[in-house]
């Protein structure tokens, strides 16, 4: 019985780890990048581009 637990539990592990690393880890990445750009962009409609 322990065995089939032990079984399921790595399992569930592996598709946890895939889950983080394909999927959870890339799309926090592009909304990060995405979030900083677009604060970028709402910066310089409000205040203006950089000046020298």
């Amino acid at each position: 019985m322990s065995n089939t637990v032990s079984r399921r539990a790595k399992r569930n592990e592996l598709l946890s780890f895939l889950f983080i690393t394909v999927l959870l880890f890339p799309v926090l990445s592009v909304l990060a990048v995405a979030s900083y750009g677009f604060s970028v962009w709402f910066w310089q409609i409000v205040f203006g581009p950089p000046t020298h």
